[in-house]
């Protein structure tokens, strides 16, 4: 089924805000984050960047000491 042109607009216009990072584990690495993920209840992409909003504001908390 064809993408209709507005559908398509707004996908560009918010694909645009989005960065585009890749990680590559080792196959097992990367099932156990999967599993880890779904047991969360969480995407695995929601899941990836809740893990570094918390490192980063850990790491935050540590420098201001």
């Amino acid at each position: 089924m064809p993408v209709s042109e507005t559908k398509r607009k707004n996908n560009d216009k918010y694909n645009e805000k989005c960065d585009y990072i890749s990680i590559r584990p080792i196959k097992e690495r990367g099932q156990e984050i999967r599993a880890a993920a779904a047991a969360a209840g969480q995407s695995l992409q929601g899941y990836i960047l809740q893990a570094c909003a918390e490192r980063m504001a850990r790491d935050a908390e540590q420098a201001e000491r």
